[in-house]
């Protein structure tokens, strides 16, 4: 077993664990910090792997920008504790079938990955390089992309008008007085 084979095990096992604590968390704001650790350990094996543009935009869009947005909408709407909710009987037994069912096509996707494309130097060449991505992200794909920001924007915006909503609401309730707030 290689150096490098042990250390990406060991980050591996770190994304995996930071996912299942983000998934368990009752608290958002440390399921949102398990995000972040998440990303970072994703970002170091997309670096381990050869690929350091994406890497770093793993770290500078969604550990960076995203989570500074998500932890903002959840301070702002001050959800910080996740209610209880009752669990639907059906809910289970579906999460468990299609757990298994992404286990076994996974295993089948590895174990018969063993085929690499002829073309497979250069689509790595072309995939990494900042330039090609950039071109692509501004010509190809640039509506998407400013959908993806509109869809973006359009959240947060919501986000701050239902929390307005239930604070007016919560001050005409009291007789306009202003509840004080820790």
């Amino acid at each position: 077993m290689s150096f490098s084979l042990v250390i990406f095990a060991i980050i591996a096992i770190i994304a995996i664990g930071s996912a299942l604590g983000m998934l368990l968390s009752r608290n958002t704001v440390y399921a949102a910090l398990f995000l972040i650790i998440n990303f970072v350990t994703i970002s170091t094996l997309y670096f381990i792997l050869g690929a350091p543009f994406i890497a770093l935009a793993q770290i500078t869009i969604y550990a960076g920008s995203i989570m500074v947005l998500f932890l903002f909408v959840i301070m702002l709407l001050g959800t910080e504790k996740l209610p209880r909710s009752k669990a639907m009987p059906w809910q289970k037994p579906l999460a468990i079938g299609l757990s298994t069912l992404l286990l076994i096509e996974s295993g089948i996707v590895i174990f018969q990955q063993t085929v690499k494309p002829s073309n497979w130097p250069e689509l790595i060449e072309s995939v990494t390089s900042p330039t090609e991505i950039g071109l692509a992200l501004f010509t190809e794909y640039l509506l998407p992309f400013e959908i993806t920001s509109i869809i973006l924007l359009a959240a947060v915006v919501g986000a701050i008008y239902l929390t307005r909503r239930e604070r007016i609401r919560k001050q005409v309730g009291s007789g306009g007085k202003r509840e004080s707030q820790p």
